[in-house]
């Protein structure tokens, strides 16, 4: 059976990143992620998306438990039916809008 992908972001989506960059570390996961995405996957296949390192993030997914719901890990911009992501804009078709957006974008845990 065909299902459509959804890439998720892991730092600031699915754990509790807070801006404070550590290569070689990944926060805890995000209370409620867990269960977002055990719903999400029986509808979903679902991709992890990151820019870390692909072990690391592997560690963490088998310590969080989502080793089996997940069901790969890329860093690049896979085709899939929605990307969800705490550092993006959706663009509406107004360039001036996203210029504005853009110029004041912060992304949820600084507001």
């Amino acid at each position: 059976m065909y299902r459509k992908t959804i890439l998720i972001d892991l730092d600031g989506v699915l754990n509790n990143y807070t801006g404070n960059f550590d290569i070689n570390y990944i926060p805890s996961i995000k209370e409620g992620a867990k269960e977002f995405i055990t719903e999400l996957s029986k509808e979903y296949n679902i991709k992890l998306f990151t820019t870390r390192n692909k072990i690391l993030a592997s560690k963490w997914l088998i310590k969080e438990g989502l080793d089996n719901i997940i069901s790969d890990i890329t860093n690049t911009k896979d085709l899939s039916f929605l990307y969800i992501d705490d550092r993006c804009i959706k663009f509406n078709g107004n360039y001036c809008e996203l210029l504005n957006e853009i110029r004041n974008f912060k992304p949820w845990y600084k507001i």
